[in-house]
């Protein structure tokens, strides 16, 4: 399975977004917050974990699924919002905490929850997992079509949920698919420090479903994978689990000065950064010229910076709203 042209100009589009929002968020986020770094300071509070590097892993699932099909990520989510078609400027405003965005400014950027396209996420380690095999069984016992997601990463898999929530996808025959994104670092946490085994595919055969390993971040070889796993799924054949060897770019966090990373490695995934790689492909197979990518890439920079101004310029939420939606 290979993608068409029209995916492959998607896909690019999306990881653009993707990343031109994150590049965004960064200088935006530290407004405030310097010379002395306060998280509760400037227009965006909080933590901040940004997904840089991680695009293909969001583009080459969602190129095949529809609003209807529901994901859940992780804390780490929003190129997975954006090719799952979130509202980006609801998205960005309740990023920045205001009235307008996705939840009133309530969840803010760990806490994304669309209904209009099925995607939620949580700051909690393999949150996701649960609530997505939940709504694959509510397909099945509805007799509706649909698929559900669970992005998680590889430190996620060591938490019991994994593994509850894989056992009844396989028991229940579920349309479901975990993908984990392996960028190698469970916040600070070296992976072969963590976890029994290099490759967490190889798990989905304690539970008699296929496993797929994608090494080196190749955006085509996920689209192929992710397709045969949700095509599998659509037909009735059960969950499946997929591994994607990722690169995070940053930090755990905004503000992690990352001195657990060996040295020279994150420039070595830098110079593999899967979005020049993604353009030269386009322009060897579609003839995409520098001047076309240049408009192109302008135009998806709009988008972003639209969403980012609908955001600064719309209302904080009233203090006394934060009463509102919850239980007395």
């Amino acid at each position: 399975m290979t993608p068409t042209r029209d995916q492959k100009f998607w896909m690019y589009e999306k990881m653009v977004i993707s990343r031109y929002l994150e590049e965004s968020i960064e200088k935006i986020y530290l407004e405030g917050k310097k010379p002395i770094f306060n998280m509760a300071n400037g227009p965006i509070p909080g933590e901040m974990h940004l997904s840089n590097g991680q695009e293909p892993c969001a583009v080459g699932v969602c190129a095949h699924l529809k609003p209807s099909d529901v994901v859940t990520s992780t804390h780490r989510p929003h190129h997975v919002a954006v090719a799952k078609g979130v509202d980006l400027k609801k998205m960005v405003a309740e990023i920045f905490g205001k009235r307008t965005g996705l939840s009133g400014g309530r969840g803010g950027h760990m806490h994304i929850f669309d209904p209009s396209v099925n995607f939620a996420c949580s700051g909690i380690i393999g949150q996701g997992m649960g609530p997505a095999v939940g709504a694959a069984l509510s397909r099945k016992m509805q007799g509706k079509d649909g698929v559900a997601v669970a992005y998680i990463g590889e430190g996620a898999v060591n938490q019991g949920a994994f593994h509850e929530a894989l056992n009844l996808a396989a028991v229940w025959k579920l349309p479901f698919i975990t993908i984990i994104e392996d960028n190698a670092w469970g916040i600070s946490v070296a992976k072969a420090q963590s976890t029994a085994v290099p490759d967490n595919s190889v798990r989905a055969q304690a539970y008699g479903m296929p496993g797929y390993q994608v090494r080196n971040n190749d955006t085509y070889e996920i689209f192929r994978v992710a397709g045969e796993a949700i095509e599998r799924a659509r037909n009735g054949g059960g969950p499946s689990l997929i591994e994607i060897e990722t690169s995070r770019l940053a930090g755990h966090f905004m503000g992690d000065a990352e001195g657990y990373r060996p040295k020279g490695e994150l420039q070595a995934l830098r110079a593999r950064d899967p979005i020049p790689a993604m353009r030269a492909r386009l322009m060897a197979e579609e003839g995409l010229s520098e001047a076309d990518d240049a408009m192109l890439v302008a135009s998806y920079r709009a988008i972003v910076d639209e969403a980012v101004a609908f955001a600064r310029n719309s209302e904080d939420p009233a203090g006394e709203e934060a009463l509102q939606h919850v239980f007395a």
